[in-house]
């Protein structure tokens, strides 16, 4: 059953505040060491390890005002053919990183819009990964897509090397919201582009949803919620846009006028949960949902899920390494970012043949206070025994402040704290981020502008 949001907490607790999809976040990336960066993976790979590639493609034919991601907006198609091109040079670079024997098991394309790539396109980016990479044949292989640009040719293309899961942006249904956010997309768009994933044995759909957006009523959304139970979709990611003009220039073409009021958002939050729950949906954390049979779900109850730069997943211990403009690395203690500009990544990548710009070499303080918010994240509480176990540290004297920090919660039912750890209850999933900045060393720093998104 999901716990029935009390009005009060939520607005209590809807501050800003990171996704945590690493700790620390990306705020705290600082010029990077490229010397001993390169030295370090040179170490670590001296043996074969397992890897996830991430690649950032920017294109997209039109700008949508609410989009938080790193994009470049042209229709110019050859622009994707000179990307392909330092792209292999960053592939090649990486692979003689590798070592031989690597073994490649998640591969994502984000964006942007990975559709954006005509069909020959994607048939060179995945002979590209085929080349340079050992993919094994049960390698979990993700796509970003936008109903818009989707074809079946675009899906025969990826599926001929290895694809076999889809994200689809379907955001909202309703025509008053589509055109205030300059993304029109009739819902017919998007049931053909689940049938054909469908036809072609795509087992695995997520839904990408918003709620907050302009022109969102509590009537119109319900339209969007009940869209899902025709599209039946295996997993669902229902997000709180976040209003951030200061940081994506774009939302400033949105109107504030047609914006929901705190009180209305937070209706929508409430709607979506209810209907979840109606349609059996598993709340796996935060914003996700998936169906009791998802992976997601399944790792949720035997207690493996994991959390990385693409969100929750099922698989553990995998070094990331991310392609492509903007894009970011996690590899042991070592977090590391790509120029976030096009032509500051083409450049770097033919000069130094790769990019890395900004990053973060975590200390023992950061790498423990890391496992203890993805536990949070994943697992939703803490062993106080297992912790010492694993770090010879005792986490009621280490965290003494913290856990102090802790009693709102508890005296509001969202946790509960014992000797033993830490539950968070039912009514807790909802405030994951809040529970886990308790646990952040670095958010007291002091910013002009609000740096996070709020968490609900």
């Amino acid at each position: 059953m999901t716990a029935l949001l009390n009005q009060e907490q939520i607005e209590k607790y809807n501050i800003p505040g990171p996704r945590y999809t690493s700790y620390p976040t990306a705020v705290q990336f600082e010029p990077i060491d490229n010397f001993s960066l390169t030295e370090y993976l040179s170490y670590i790979n001296r043996s074969p390890r397992d890897v996830s590639i991430y690649l950032h493609l920017p294109f997209c034919a039109s700008l949508c005002w609410y989009c938080g991601c790193t994009t470049v907006i042209t229709r110019n198609q050859d622009k994707a053919d000179v990307y392909l091109k330092i792209l292999e040079k960053e592939l090649e670079n990486l692979s003689m990183l590798l070592h031989p024997q690597h073994k490649v098991k998640q591969i994502h394309y984000g964006g942007g819009t990975p559709t954006f790539l005509t069909p020959s396109q994607l048939q060179r980016l995945g002979k590209l990964l085929h080349k340079y990479l050992n993919i094994d044949l049960n390698t979990e292989f993700g796509v970003e897509i936008d109903p818009r640009s989707f074809t079946k040719a675009h899906l025969d293309a990826m599926m001929e090397f290895g694809m076999n899961r889809a994200s689809i942006g379907m955001q909202d249904i309703n025509p008053e919201v589509q055109e205030a956010i300059h993304r029109i997309q009739p819902v017919d768009m998007v049931q053909q582009t689940v049938n054909l994933l469908r036809q072609a044995g795509i087992t695995s759909i997520n839904l990408d949803i918003i709620y907050g957006l302009p022109k969102q009523t509590r009537i119109r959304f319900q339209n969007t919620l009940k869209a899902i139970d025709s599209l039946q979709p295996d997993r669902l990611a229902i997000y709180s846009y976040a209003h951030v003009p200061w940081i994506k220039p774009a939302q400033k073409l949105l109107k504030d006028k047609d914006l929901p009021t705190p009180e209305e958002k937070l209706f929508l939050l409430q709607d979506a949960m209810h209907y979840m729950e109606k349609l059996g949906f598993n709340h796996i954390g935060m914003d996700h949902f998936a169906r009791p049979d998802d992976e997601l779900a399944i790792a949720l109850r035997e207690g493996t899920l994991q959390r990385n730069f693409q969100g929750y997943s099922t698989l553990s211990g995998l070094d990331l390494y991310g392609l492509g403009m903007s894009s970011i690395s996690s590899v042991g203690s070592y977090y590391f970012q790509n120029e976030k500009h096009l032509e500051s990544w083409e450049q770097a990548i033919n000069k130094y043949g790769f990019a890395w710009n900004k990053g973060l070499k975590l200390n023992p303080e950061d790498e423990f206070r890391r496992s203890i918010i993805m536990e949070i994240m994943c697992s939703r509480q803490l062993n106080f025994r297992d912790i010492w176990n694993k770090w010879y540290i005792n986490p009621l004297e280490h965290f003494k402040h913290e856990l102090k920090a802790l009693k709102p919660f508890e005296d509001d039912g969202i946790v509960e704290v014992s000797a033993e750890g830490i539950i968070i209850l039912p009514k807790g999933r909802h405030f994951l981020r809040n529970i886990a900045m308790v646990f952040d060393q670095y958010l007291n720093m002091k910013r002009e502008k609000p740096t996070f998104s709020k968490t609900l």
